[in-house]
């Protein structure tokens, strides 16, 4: 039904309303004018975040669909506003996260004629994105914008860009603006699972006497905590998850091994190695778990679920595997799978816990991990938690265990630096009422610490604790481990005076240096409530992540300690 003519603009801002949008973050230009105009003429309740660059602006809807569960929007302007979102954007793809990127585009006449601040950023996103909408008539908008909501969501979630060209957001729009949605050609792989499938496993699943159940970001994002504690204290199966999956199975739950793979815990990778069943729960079988994955779990039988059919075989060839929502294949896999004895595999895992546990030394100098340890016990484990990329982000997912699949939120795919704090930021605005920390390391916090402007402004609770130890400590621990410590290209000279920047920034900043202050310097933070605050820990310079599982190598070549002085090691042969 033809409606008086609006803007194209003011039709956008509506159809963001009837999504239930919240928050827009992003960063004006020329090319949006007329949206932005809309926001003030159309006296919307949605929320515009502007903040200091468009990376920001992607990774804060990232951490605030990542909190929420809910999709997030970014709106910039065209050209390099454009492509400087293509980070969160590639980042959200990695790791299936629902966003819709509206940006500006040069008028329509000019399009492919290097207009000024043009960009084709259609082709440019196309490899990272679910779907892309060029708009050629403001009619058009209440359709595409209801479309992208619904592919963002749908099936396997995702980001979707939607270029819009300045005169289609100024022109007029008489379309409905809740017409009829109309996508023949899309069918999001959400497919009724085969309930033979379901019965198969179950039967597996009865003969097993070593099980071991995987859960990945796929069941996060389908809410199934519930259905997979249900299935494994009715089984007695340890749980193991990925980076991505933590909180999917309560990591304070007896059953659980935390997290598997290159940093995981050595009991996950040795309940790996010695288990005669794997049931994989919305997890990509990725290569940082499965180190070799000709070598990965030997002697167990493998069985699969996951929503997008194109991840079963990608990584690893399956005994059995179910294409369906994670949380509906388990709720019914747990209906017809009996009870198990599984007492001698629990208390043989049990033996390896006590033998390897997470551990750092407490003698020497400020120690990440320590102050990881603390504040998960002074937060009794209550936070959401923003992490950037490195030695950080391993520990943070060793120490900080978490029991909220929406609490632990990081780049895992595409290993962002820079993505904890802006991620953070969008998470605090989301969950206002929670206690929200940025654990960052030095180099990441680098690259978007600008954001402090953002957090200050809106005079967000936030909380933020910067591993300064002056390196890219990842990358140190390679070149140090697998050649002869030879660093190059990772000597962070030059830092700033963190606490002078927040300062700079308005923002309240502690200095820790001394494991003896660690609790009471997390004690002040916790307890500032005038807005952001920062910690600039002065932490160990050369400390190392273990276990780990050198890229490439089996998990049952898994270093447990450091090597031995002077004991040479193979340059790893897999990617990081």
């Amino acid at each position: 039904m033809a409606t008086d003519p609006i803007s194209g603009g003011e039709a956008i801002i509506r159809c963001l309303e009837n999504e239930g949008v919240e928050y827009i973050f992003g960063y004006s230009g020329g090319a949006v004018i007329p949206i932005f105009d809309a926001m003030v003429t159309t006296n919307t309740r949605i929320q515009f975040v502007l903040t200091r660059h468009e990376q920001g602006a992607t990774h804060m809807a990232d951490g605030y669909a990542r909190a929420t569960g809910k999709p997030a929007v970014v709106l910039v302007t065209s050209g390099p506003g454009a492509t400087n979102t293509l980070t969160g954007i590639m980042t959200a793809h990695m790791d299936s996260v629902p966003m819709i990127v509206l940006t500006g585009q040069s008028v329509t006449p000019m399009i492919g004629k290097d207009a000024f601040q043009e960009a084709d950023i259609f082709d440019i996103t196309m490899p990272v994105v679910k779907h892309s909408y060029l708009v050629k008539e403001s009619n058009q908008l209440p359709r595409i914008l209801r479309e992208s909501f619904h592919i963002a969501t749908t099936g396997r979630p995702g980001p979707v860009l939607i270029d819009v060209p300045k005169d289609v957001s100024a022109g007029d729009c008489t379309a409905d603006l809740h017409a009829p949605m109309d996508l023949p050609g899309y069918r999001p792989d959400t497919p009724e699972y085969e309930p033979a499938d379901v019965q198969e496993m179950a039967e597996m699943l009865s003969k097993s006497r070593r099980p071991l159940i995987l859960a990945g970001h796929g069941a996060v994002m389908s809410r199934a905590e519930k259905e997979i504690r249900r299935l494994a204290e009715k089984i007695k199966a340890p749980v193991t998850t990925t980076l991505l999956g933590k909180g999917a199975f309560p990591e304070s739950h007896p059953l659980s091994l935390g997290m598997l793979g290159m940093h995981g815990t050595a009991y996950a990778n040795k309940a790996v190695c010695e288990c005669d069943l794997i049931l994989n729960i919305g997890s990509r079988f990725d290569d940082r778990i499965l180190g070799n994955p000709a070598q990965f779990a030997k002697q167990a039988r493998i069985l699969h679920i996951d929503i997008d059919r194109a991840e079963v075989y990608k990584m690893i060839r399956p005994d059995l595997y179910c294409v369906g929502d994670a949380r509906e294949v388990t709720a019914e896999l747990a209906k017809h799978v009996p009870e198990l004895d599984t007492g001698d595999w629990i208390e043989r895992l049990a033996k390896y816990r006590r033998k390897y546990p997470l551990r750092y030394r407490k003698q020497g100098g400020l120690k990440m991990a320590h102050i990881i340890d603390e504040l998960y016990k002074m937060t009794e484990g209550r936070a959401v938690v923003a992490t950037d990329v490195g030695q950080h982000q391993m520990w943070a997912a060793q120490f900080y265990r978490s029991d909220d699949p929406h609490n632990f939120l990081t780049s895992g795919g595409a290993g962002t630096m820079g993505f904890g704090l802006p991620a953070a930021i969008g998470a605090q605005f989301g969950r206002p009422d929670d206690l929200t920390v940025a654990i960052v390391g030095d180099g990441g916090f680098q690259m978007t610490c600008y954001e402090l402007a953002t957090a200050r402004l809106h005079n967000l609770p936030l909380k933020i604790i910067v591993m300064n130890n002056h390196y890219l400590g990842m990358v140190r621990q390679w070149q140090e481990l697998f050649y002869e410590d030879r660093t190059s290209g990772v000597d962070l000279e030059g830092n700033p005076d963190f606490v002078k920047l927040a300062s700079a920034f308005g923002v309240k900043g502690f200095n820790l240096r001394r494991s003896g202050d660690v609790r009471k310097v997390l004690g002040r933070m916790l307890e500032w409530n005038d807005g952001p605050c920062l910690i600039n820990a002065e932490v160990e310079k050369t400390d190392n992540v273990f276990p780990m599982v050198p890229a490439g190598k089996a998990l049952e070549d898994m270093m447990i300690d450091p090597p031995r002085k002077g004991q040479k090691l193979d340059k790893p042969t897999g990617s990081t």
